[in-house]
């Protein structure tokens, strides 16, 4: 209906406060498109995430990665290599 808000939005930075730094291996930050810019609600839910596509972003020249809260850096860089 004309006028109604919209019944979904994407989440802000402050409701996903998670994420990944993507670095190569001289540890340069790197973007690859469609992982590049994932976000989540908690701790376990971007490990998880990351241990699901680790071999892709590993295909896709990402060396190792780094977990942020916010600005905060939580650990890393840990690497992606077997």
């Amino acid at each position: 209906m004309p006028g109604q808000p919209p019944t979904f939005r994407q989440p802000s930075a402050a409701e996903r406060p998670w994420w990944w730094r993507l670095e190569d291996a001289s540890g340069e930050a790197v973007e690859v498109a469609g992982h590049s810019d994932q976000r989540f609600a908690n701790q376990g839910d971007a490990e998880s995430w990351v241990g699901e596509i680790w071999a892709d972003l590993a295909e896709h020249g990402v060396a190792a990665v780094t977990l942020f809260e916010h600005d905060r850096q939580v650990y890393g860089p840990m690497s992606l290599s077997a």
